[in-house]
């Protein structure tokens, strides 16, 4: 039997090597997907060969990540819940992509991961696996009733990676879960659980990585011009940049001014809600620059269409669906509706605020001679606004009159 794991060498995926090894006498291939989570990766195959793994990988998948998983779900505005940027979210279906590629070239039956039995983890990484490569078992040590007697909890795991000598950031003192990639990074479980507890007083700020707190941030704020083709940015203040580019530099600019922390309660796909702390700096700025074009350059009822389907979209990224026929279906929608989203958006970072100071394009919609209050002529009449109200109050004034109309 070989398996091949989905490994990040935090606290889980550390215990479950030797657990494997141990429980299936399998032969364990370790791998792990760059998504841009930087010196977390410094080590793991040193760190996976000496708890058990016979081989490890570690894919560089950086660019790959913002270029067909990230930008595209940017297109299309998704937000979870109207707070959550999916940044766990959109890694899950790229590392399971590559994972069963290494399944493949290992010849290799059985593919594992360390998502628990109440997260969506479990679904993304399941459901992609399925829908890529249906042949492969499936071990999720997490819903083994073996594996969670003796690990009932994060001490067990912690006191476990000790006796064994196993280096593992999470500490007794320190008990939360962190998931980084290059759009955000997570925090969860552990103190976190407590919706009342705040991680932001100045003894818990130090959790926070990719950001400053809004109150530390520069007390000058900072202009940052992006340009945009077709629904994707190309270019930040001038210099041109790969998708992943942008996202580092944004990254950047967006920590050095506290932007993007979110505390949520959200709900998870399996039914409970969980509360997470997420970082997005970039992606938070890259989101607002991208509305902005939009609301220059695509016709409204396009525009209309497209925002009532985001929440359909980003529920079906944030519940592992990534590789399924209604996620292209919509994606192919979204990315009609970029064919000109073309321009320049020029904003003001300052104290976790982003402001929008102007934004231009040559496919504007935006006409300055019909808009203007001024009195400039143009080819849109006023008194044509008399009948097009009449023609809609047609039906409000039928009600009223037939029926009594609304009761006030």
């Amino acid at each position: 039997m070989k398996i091949v794991l989905a490994y990040s060498g935090g606290l889980d995926t550390s215990v479950i090597v030797k657990w494997l090894r141990e429980t299936y006498e399998a032969e364990i291939v370790t791998f792990a997907a760059d998504v841009g989570q930087e010196e977390e990766l410094k080590g793991l195959p040193q760190k996976a060969r000496a708890t058990g793994a016979s081989k490890h990988y570690t894919l560089d998948l950086v660019e790959e990540f913002a270029r067909d998983f990230i930008y595209p779900m940017i297109r299309a505005n998704a937000i979870y819940e109207g707070q959550y940027y999916l940044g766990t979210s959109i890694a899950r279906p790229l590392i399971a992509k590559a994972q069963i590629e290494i399944a493949k070239k290992e010849k290799a039956d059985t593919v594992a991961h360390g998502a628990t039995g109440k997260g969506n983890d479990q679904c993304r990484f399941e459901l992609t696996y399925m829908a890529l490569a249906p042949q492969l078992d499936i071990i999720a040590p997490w819903k083994n009733d073996v594996f969670r007697s003796q690990f009932p909890g994060r001490a067990e795991m912690i006191a476990y990676c000790a006796e064994h000598k196993i280096p593992v950031e999470a500490s007794v003192k320190k008990p939360y879960s962190m998931d980084r990639n290059l759009l955000h990074i997570s925090y969860e479980a552990g103190i976190l659980e407590d919706p009342w507890f705040d991680p932001t007083t100045k003894a818990n700020k130090g959790m926070f990585k990719l950001s400053v707190s809004p109150e530390d941030a520069p007390n000058k704020p900072e202009y940052v011009e992006l340009d945009f083709e077709q629904g994707n940015c190309v270019s930040v203040n001038g210099k041109k940049l790969t998708p992943a580019g942008v996202l580092k530099a944004l990254n950047k600019l967006g920590g050095k001014h506290g932007i993007g922390r979110v505390d949520l309660v959200e709900n998870r796909f399996v039914g409970m809600k969980s509360r997470g702390v997420y970082e997005t700096p970039g992606g938070t700025i890259l989101m607002q620059a991208h509305r902005q074009v939009e609301s220059l350059t695509m016709d409204r009822e396009v525009m209309h269409l497209r925002d009532g389907l985001i929440p359909k979209y980003a529920e079906l990224v944030y519940n592992g669906f990534w590789f399924a026929p209604e996620r292209e279906a919509l994606q192919a929608l979204v990315d009609e509706s970029q064919k000109r989203v073309t321009g320049t958006v020029k904003l003001k970072l300052y104290k976790g605020n982003i402001i929008t100071c102007g934004r231009k394009s040559p496919y504007s919609l935006y006409d300055l001679k019909i808009a203007s209050m001024e009195g400039v002529k143009s080819w849109y009449n006023q008194s044509d606004a008399t009948g097009f109200i009449r023609l809609n109050g047609l039906r409000l004034r039928a009600r009223n009159l037939a029926q009594g109309g609304p009761k006030i």
